[in-house]
């Protein structure tokens, strides 16, 4: 982190993402001064919980860790986690920032040996891996967390296990008396990039999300497949820890959808055409994916790898809205329930999984955000001029998948440093 003072020639980036990332970065090599804000208590988002890209099938890590590189060795770039933005106010050029930084009761001592979290006893629900495994109440949020130090969960303070995990640290890295504070910076631009939410699939009743185990969504998914994942990296039914080598997918689940989400979430139909290669991947031969689908949007550079999905002799297309889903007592099978509309025949199929293909929705509700921006029916942050110097970036502006975000950022990027290079021409 760098020491660089924020004035009106400053970026501030909201949403530690993929987008929030290139946007700064690309600003700040640039030239620029830039606050990178992130209110987890690392950076990363959603790309950071994949296990692979489409159509490449190549892993984000090594991406993620180029990015991690340039952000180290760059001194006009400032981090701060755990850190939202509360208010802002002025003009376009002339912003006063106030940002809230929770928390972390670790301080820059900490060397990620982990001591704190041996020490500690208390576990809770692992957000990062959606609620599918514990974590414990000192942690490491992943295993390429940055910045690369623990966090005390908030919920263990005044407990015997923070005392264990401060008497347990070598390095004086435990501060359990740090306290939330707020700061205004001074900045001439906003680059807004907090990204995406899945849908909550337990709003979708026919499909049982919150009654079958072996329903589950997609992100979920991708997290089983990641060795440091949930299950280690196996594919395997939540009910009963079989290997889930039939599996079904469900496109459109909360999307295209007056009673959920209206917009195409757009990434949905390239998830399952990837994460059905994930069968063949883990089970060969054995590993059978069915996919219900309206249609396949799968265009230019994209239809390509549609295509070698759909040669696959494993993978099956069924062209339909799957109307419910039910369960079989016996094997714990769930079964999908609906009308082929290619040939009118109606179909009740098991699998041993059933996977959601979740929409995507802002991550921020348009009430909470904390300064006034066009939003459009969807909740996605407009281009228009009432929004002064505020620019959305990545999935704060559409449904866009990661190489369309990374575009979109850096079209953010060069808006702001237009904002910010006319402050210094009046200023010069």
């Amino acid at each position: 982190m760098s020491d660089a003072v924020a004035t009106s020639q400053s970026i501030l980036v909201v949403g530690g993402g993929i987008s929030g990332i290139t946007a700064a970065l690309e600003a700040a090599e640039c030239g620029k001064q830039v606050v990178l804000v992130e209110k987890n208590p690392s950076i990363g988002g959603r790309v950071s919980q994949l296990y692979k890209y489409f159509p490449k099938l190549c892993y984000p890590s090594c991406g993620l860790e180029i990015n991690l590189r340039r952000i180290r060795a760059n001194r006009n770039l400032r981090l701060m986690t755990q850190t939202e933005l509360v208010g802002l106010s002025g003009t376009p050029g002339d912003y006063t920032a106030t940002l809230r930084i929770a928390p972390r009761y670790v301080n820059d001592n900490c060397t990620g040996c982990g001591a704190c979290a041996e020490a500690v006893q208390a576990e809770f629900d692992d957000e990062y891996n959606y609620g599918m495994k514990k974590r414990k109440g000192a942690y490491l949020p992943f295993n390429m967390a940055y910045p690369p130090r623990y966090v005390l969960d908030p919920r263990i303070l005044g407990t015997e296990d923070a005392e264990r995990a401060k008497a347990a640290c070598k390095y004086g890295a435990i501060d359990l008396d740090m306290q939330e504070r707020t700061v205004d910076l001074h900045v001439g631009a906003v680059i807004w990039a907090t990204g995406w939410r899945p849908y909550d699939a337990a709003r979708i009743q026919p499909y049982g999300y919150d009654r079958f185990a072996n329903v589950i969504t997609s992100v979920e998914f991708e997290r089983m497949m990641d060795p440091f994942g949930p299950t280690g990296g196996k594919l395997l039914r939540p009910s009963d820890g079989k290997p889930a080598k039939d599996v079904a997918f469900i496109q459109c689940a909360g999307s295209r959808d007056r009673n959920h989400l209206k917009h195409c979430s757009r990434i949905c139909c390239m998830a399952s055409l990837k994460q059905s290669t994930y069968l063949r991947e883990q089970f060969g031969d054995e590993g059978r994916a069915t996919i219900y689908y309206i249609d396949i949007r799968a265009i230019d550079r994209l239809e390509d790898f549609y295509a070698r999905v759909k040669a696959d002799e494993n993978v099956r297309f069924v062209k339909s809205k799957v109307a419910s889903i039910t369960e079989d007592k016996q094997t714990g099978n769930v079964i999908l329930n609906g009308v082929d509309t290619e040939g009118y025949h109606r179909y009740s199929n098991p699998h041993d999984l059933c996977v959601l293909a979740i929409g995507m929705e802002p991550s921020v509700d348009r009430s909470a955000f904390p300064v006034e921006v066009a939003v459009d029916q969807n909740g996605f942050i407009e281009a228009a001029p009432e929004n002064g110097a505020i620019f959305a970036a990545g999935c704060s502006s559409d449904a866009l998948d990661v190489n369309r975000s990374v575009q979109s950022a850096t079209a953010a990027a060069l808006r702001a440093i237009q904002v910010v290079n006319r402050v210094a021409g009046v200023e010069g």
